[in-house]
């Protein structure tokens, strides 16, 4: 679970780092974990990369670095704002396992693995379930509120 304190610290410590409101000057990204404090004018890192000509995704280490070598390609934003982040509120002891313990690396691998989950939920399913529900306004509006069970609906028209 998140550390909902631990969690506005971090996040204030970025905010005041960057500047309350600020936001990137080329693509408006505006979670302060994924802007480059100092940069002038203001720039997050994906831009800071593409205009450097580098690549834009990060090997992001699942279950943290010290408990398994396996990374997953993410956007360099996602990966700083969110799940790094995500990381920072496992117990210290099970991110950096100094002594490599196998039962902390497992607690790694498990954490890793919630966190990889709720990332791609927030970011493919959540939008896609949104985008359903617009959908659904608009027909029911443009079609009637039963638009499914209607002659004329798009999804009977489509059947001939």
């Amino acid at each position: 679970m998140r550390d909902p304190i631990g969690y506005e610290l971090r996040r204030s410590r970025a905010q005041r780092r960057v500047g309350f409101g600020a936001e990137c000057s080329w693509c408006g990204e505006d979670r302060p974990e994924a802007l480059i404090a100092g940069s002038s004018p203001l720039i997050c890192a994906e831009c800071r990369r593409e205009a450097d000509e580098q690549p834009i995704m990060d090997l992001h280490h699942v279950s943290g670095r010290a408990n398994d070598s396996l990374t997953i390609p993410v956007p360099v934003n996602d990966h700083r704002a969110e799940l790094s982040t995500a990381m920072m509120d496992w117990p210290k002891e099970t991110r950096e396992n100094t002594d490599g313990s196998p039962l902390l690396a497992t607690a790694g691998r498990i954490r890793g693995f919630c966190d990889m989950h709720i990332y791609l939920m927030e970011s493919l399913l959540l939008p896609s379930a949104e985008l359903l529900e617009h959908l659904h306004a608009l027909f029911a509006k443009a079609f009637g509120r039963k638009y499914w069970s209607r002659p004329s609906s798009p999804r009977n028209r489509l059947r001939k």
